[in-house]
């Protein structure tokens, strides 16, 4: 039967709309008047034909030619020197890996006369994309599969040879990478790698996002690891696919050994031109399969792994397979011939899977769900069997979850790697909490375009447009001129762990990394975007992975009612939680605060806050108890308990109290310390003689003054090395005073116990009284006061970063990059680039240009030697803490030598 326009039009006035449909119809009337160009123009471009739905999916929606313009804006991109006669190899596949330190792994496919730069492998921190690291793989054949472990500091690289190679950091340096040990099945390209599961899975629960505990938004998912050493713990290894359908499994022994075995997937081997690996609950792996036609049928396997007799076990299962839909429909069977990318949804989802068939100048998508169905029985085999009962047999079954109509060609697919449950709840919970990160799937094309789209029903979310060079923010995407030629698209792609960046490699070479909005373009309020960006913190905080992609969204305005409400929901949590993550969470008020001219100098008192818990710590943990058997308290507890409870301001006083045996330490040790002492000293000098003018928040160390626990911590601190200096004089700080007979020690520590009372946590906090004013006003006429050094010298660009104006940058070519008001104002509080330099950690002087090789924070720019000058215990206990990363969290790089 023909239907008329005029009814199909009113058909589609009057049907029920979803959510997203409804948000795209009220943005569409919204910017009608300035986007009704783009709107005519991408009209129909995406259709999301809903198929059949069963009762766990979620409810399709209805096709239609819908066009919601999502907010993705480029931040950066990033560019290769142009060398003479280098070429591009199209038929060379790329390779992407994001970590979840957000560093991204990558592959290029150039080639020039001198040497083939398809066989490196580039490393680069997100921070500093310039600062790329490639390493020569020494791989035989172009790289396939990049894949990063859970933890982010190894890395596996897989090529067109079968061999497989494990890189991890040297010396913990994020630019610095060795391989000693792999794998090989040998001429047999390999076409996907998996790190094996360690067992670990969280959900995220965004309707609880109001909940006042972490464990209640964010819990722990029962999951079996791929396999167990003795004890439960996951036993470390790898799976690979290769193109002739073997499965290859690695396994690391905790002695160093690689165990590894092969294995057909089925006894009728044939060829895999696509593959894909994901988890089971059950600790099983699933491999999905297809030999590139689209005419073959997509084959599932289950694997299973053990250890008998210290040698490596597979065993393969044939699971249900699927055809396309596409292929199915008579009159569009021969229109997409070829399976391009074959995806599972989530690593540890292996239930939905994602298929794309392609022609040469088009696309169709598919979302597929694997399901319990119940089998009809005759009646008559009822009877037989009453065994049975009521229980229906059940069947695992594929079907279909949604489909598009033709797209263009699909040249790349990223998924997010948020642990949101896809369940028929999905897209209740999206619309009722407009929580958006997680929910979509990123699609390039071979236009240069990229498509948001829901993971589930394939709808349009948002739409970024590329260009083959960022264009100034004042240029109209209406009126931006056509090229002639293929179009630059992205030939690899991956989403961060927040899922609120997206880096391309496109078919240049070029690196460009996307900003999406959380909101995905929906109208939010501002205090809704804050909880959403607040529960991505808050993730992050619990799991250890790094936030630099959330600070990409932080505007200065959000600085200070994030960093407030981040503290108050810390502050709701168990005492032993906040134990856990209270270092971490001063690493993320610095990271906020460098954002916004308004709390910069708080960064400063964060980071002087990081070193003091951190100091206190290690010289706590030298003490010794004098007695030999266990007591109930250790010294440093009973330190912090005297010392809270004798409110006594003679330094002296207090130490009677103490039993000074357990004090007694080497005395290299001591000497060894007296840096650390040092900086001890300083700060309480440099705290106490600006005191007068507390009445300045935009002055570095504001916050110290009221802050009761870190002037207790100082308190217990200088009280320790006292005893010290009793036992070696030269361990004391170092003081310029104008009187010999000045006893600096006691002076400072009276000022500063009158202080700590003011504000202890016992009493409601007081002004300093002012008497106490008046001595701190003296101070400088007593005392020469020391000028510390705040801050490293942080080169980083997200402070720097401004919306709708990307940044052009070139591998290997440290840029001059603009100044913000708060990036200018954190570089007044640094020592400038020509001025000698200092270690941080150890508070050495360097001098201006270093002759001993140095490494960096990738985050605060935190600068230390990479080798220890010193071989004490107590100095290698305290180096020992930061051999894997900063104070602040951030990974390490080695810096480069200064020539003078």
């Amino acid at each position: 039967m023909q239907i008329s326009p005029e009814a199909r039009r009113s058909r589609s006035r009057h049907r029920p709309r979803s959510p997203w449909e409804a948000a795209a119809l009220r943005r569409r009337l919204v910017g009608r008047g300035e986007d009704g160009g783009a709107g005519a123009a991408g009209c129909g471009r995406v259709r999301a034909a809903a198929a059949a739905h069963g009762p766990t999916g979620a409810c399709p929606l209805e096709g239609g030619d819908l066009w919601r313009v999502g907010t993705m804006d480029l931040a950066y991109v990033c560019e290769w020197e142009k060398w003479p006669k280098s070429t591009h190899c199209p038929s060379v596949p790329l390779a992407c890996a994001w970590s979840c330190r957000n560093l991204i792994a990558f592959t290029t496919d150039l080639r020039n006369d001198d040497q083939d730069l398809t066989r490196l492998i580039h490393i680069l921190d997100t921070e500093h994309p310039w600062d790329v690291h490639s390493i020569n793989s020494e791989h035989s054949e172009a790289i396939t599969c990049l894949e990063w472990d859970q933890s982010g500091s190894r890395l596996l690289s897989a090529d067109a040879n079968g061999q497989i190679k494990c890189w991890s950091m040297a010396d913990h340096l994020a630019n610095s990478w060795e391989s000693p040990v792999g794998s090989l099945v040998e001429g047999d390209p390999i076409v996907a790698l998996s790190w094996l599961h360690n067992g670990v899975k969280l959900a995220l629960h965004v309707e609880k996002s109001g909940a006042s505990s972490f464990g209640e938004k964010f819990s722990r998912v029962k999951f079996s690891p791929s396999l167990t050493l003795f004890g439960g713990k996951p036993m470390e290894g790898w799976i690979a696919v290769t193109v002739s359908g073997l499965v290859t499994v690695s396994l690391l022994k905790p002695s160093g050994q690689v165990l590894t075995s092969t294995e057909s997937l089925c006894r009728l081997r044939g060829r895999v031109a696509l593959a894909d690996i994901a988890f089971t609950g059950g600790g099983n792996i699933v491999v999905a399969t297809a030999d590139g036609s689209s005419a073959s049928p997509v084959q599932f396997y289950k694997v299973c792994v053990g250890v008998v007799s210290e040698k490596c076990r597979i065993d393969t299962e044939i699971l249900p397979s699927l055809f396309m839909r596409c292929t199915a429909d008579p009159s569009r069977k021969d229109r997409f011939p070829a399976i391009t990318h074959l995806k599972f949804l989530a690593r540890d989802m292996s239930e939905q899977v994602l298929l794309c068939a392609s022609s040469q100048t088009s696309s169709s998508v598919e979302c597929w769900s694997l399901r319990k169905e119940g089998l009809p029985v005759n009646n008559v085999f009822q009877q037989i069997s009453p065994v049975v009962g009521d229980k229906q047999p059940m069947i695992l079954k594929w079907r279909i979850l949604s489909a598009t109509n033709d797209l263009d060609r699909v040249s790349a697919v990223a998924l997010p790697k948020l642990p949101i449950s896809l369940t028929n709840t999905d897209l209740k919970v999206a619309s009722d909490t407009q929580f958006y990160p997680g929910l979509g799937l990123a699609l390039a094309f071979h236009d240069g375009s990229v498509h948001i789209v829901h993971r589930l029903s394939l709808q349009t979310m948002a739409v970024f447009y590329g260009s083959a060079a960022p264009r100034s923010a004042d240029e109209p995407a209406i009126k931006r001129p056509r090229t002639t030629g293929p179009a630059v698209h992205f030939k690899a792609m991956q989403l961060s762990w927040t899922s609120l960046a997206l880096v391309g490699i496109d078919s240049h070479g070029k690196l460009s990394m996307l900003r999406i909005s959380p909101s995905m373009g929906h109208p939010l309020d501002l205090s809704l975007a804050l909880r959403h960006l607040l529960f991505l913190l808050e993730y992050c905080m619990v799991t250890g992975y790094d936030w630099w992609d959330i600070l990409l969204h932080v505007q200065p305005a959000m600085v200070q009612s994030l960093v407030d409400r981040l503290h108050e929901e810390y502050t709701r949590q168990t005492a032993a939680l906040q134990q856990v993550l209270s270092t971490r969470i001063l690493a993320m008020k610095a990271s906020l605060c460098k954002l916004s001219p308004c709390t910069v100098t708080r960064v400063c008192d964060y980071h002087a806050k990081l070193f003091l818990t951190a100091v206190s710590s290690t010289l706590k943990s030298l003490l010794r108890p004098h007695i030999l058997n266990t007591p109930d308290k250790s010294p440093g507890d009973r330190l912090a308990e005297i010392c809270a409870k004798v409110t006594d301001v003679d330094i002296d006083k207090v130490m009677i109290n103490l039993k000074t045996e357990e004090f007694v330490l080497d005395m290299n040790t001591l000497q060894a310390l007296q840096q650390l002492l040092q900086w001890v000293g300083d700060f309480v000098l440099y705290l106490l003689a600006s005191l007068p003018n507390q009445g300045a928040p935009l002055r570095p160390g504001h916050s110290f003054l009221r802050d009761g626990a870190a002037l207790g911590l100082l308190r217990e601190l200088m009280v320790v090395i006292r005893i010290w200096g009793l036992l070696k004089p030269s361990c004391l700080p170092v003081y310029t005073a104008t009187s010999d007979t000045q006893d600096s020690m006691s002076l400072l520590f009276r000022l500063l116990t009158k202080l700590w009372i003011c504000c202890r946590d016992e009493g409601p906090a007081s002004e300093p009284d002012e008497a106490l004013v008046d001595e701190c006003c003296l101070l400088p006429s007593q005392l020469l006061i020391p000028s510390l050094d705040w801050l490293p010298v942080s080169d980083g660009l997200v402070s720097r970063l401004q919306p709708k104006q990307p940044l052009r940058l070139r591998f290997g070519k440290a840029p001059a990059l603009p100044g913000s008001a708060a990036a200018l104002q954190l570089d007044g509080l640094a020592r400038a680039p020509g001025q000698p330099k200092i270690d941080h950690l150890r508070r050495l002087h360097l001098g201006a240009h270093p002759t001993e090789e140095c490494k960096a924070c990738t985050r605060c720019g935190c600068l230390t030697m990479l080798r220890s000058p010193n071989k004490t215990t107590a100095v290698r206990q305290w180096e020992q803490r930061w051999i894997k990363n900063c104070l602040c969290g951030g990974l390490w790089r080695r810096a480069p030598l200064s020539c003078p």
